[in-house]
């Protein structure tokens, strides 16, 4: 099984890519992120001939959240996170397919820091970790995947010291991240590249993505039942250089039908992850 993760920066600006990278990696699961677009506007018909069910919250101009599933029919079990009954933003949806829970999120961005957006990232972190606690208390198979905007390392951007102030790389975030993997978490990526500089997103500005300035925003989380099936874990970057792209890569995990240890990435591939 192929579960994916991909910010499509505005689906329907970019819904030729999406369809495009849906045929050519052909994901079982994704979950998709920044929808920009009123519910009611969602492109449920060209997904769905391209045989994949959906479920989606949508938010006009922001945010907005999805799941598509072509093995098999969603059932939705939550939208949104408990904890602030207040927050009106389209963030979180989950939904359980074939016996997997699937969690799809965009955590707040938090910029500028200090100030009310990074207060609401820090309360809306606390509140994804609470429910995450409650996922792992059930022996269920669930994966968490989305763009968490933050960078966990130093490996995951490009001249940390630049970024020191920044709110994807603020102390509080990143200790927060790993707070939510010592539940029990497993970080999919780095786990099976956990000595190469992985990137998923790069700015559309100052020939970001030429440079490789890139920064690794996008995780896939799995609990102990997935994570002992953990073949494989890439990034498309190739996506983020097609013609009107997200500024976003598809992120992937590849999971086998039983248990089996995880195993290295493929040596021969290492070179191209992260890379233009």
């Amino acid at each position: 099984m192929k579960i994916a993760t991909y910010n499509v920066n505005g689906v329907n600006g970019r819904l030729p890519v999406l369809l495009r990278w849906l045929k050519e990696s052909q994901p079982d699961i994704v979950c998709l992120q920044e929808l920009k677009t009123p519910h009611e506007k969602f492109p449920e018909q060209p997904i769905r001939d391209l045989g994949y069910d959906a479920i989606w919250q949508g938010e006009k101009s922001w945010n907005g959240v999805a799941i598509l599933s072509r093995v098999g029919r969603l059932q939705e079990t939550r939208r949104g996170l408990a904890g602030d009954p207040s927050d009106s933003h389209s963030r979180y949806i989950e939904a359980t397919i074939n016996d997997i829970v699937i969690g799809g999120l965009y955590l707040p961005n938090g910029n500028p820091k200090p100030g009310p957006k990074f207060d609401y990232k820090l309360r809306w972190f606390e509140r994804l970790i609470e429910h995450a606690a409650e996922l792992l208390s059930s022996s269920r198979p669930v994966v968490l995947a989305g763009d968490f905007n933050v960078m966990p390392t130093d490996l995951d951007v490009y001249q940390p010291e630049r970024w020191l102030d920044d709110a994807l790389f603020a102390p509080e975030a990143r200790a927060a991240y790993f707070r939510l993997l010592k539940q029990g978490w497993t970080d999919a990526l780095r786990t099976l590249h956990p000595d190469q500089r992985i990137y998923t997103f790069w700015d559309y500005f100052r020939n970001a993505f030429g440079r490789n300035a890139g920064l690794r925003i996008d995780h896939l989380l799995l609990n102990r039942p997935l994570a002992d099936r953990l073949k494989d874990a890439q990034v498309d970057v190739a996506v983020r250089g097609w013609e009107k792209t997200s500024d976003h890569a598809p992120v992937w995990v590849e999971l086998s039908d039983g248990r089996k240890p995880p195993r290295r990435a493929n040596p021969r591939r290492r070179e191209s992850l992260g890379r233009p």
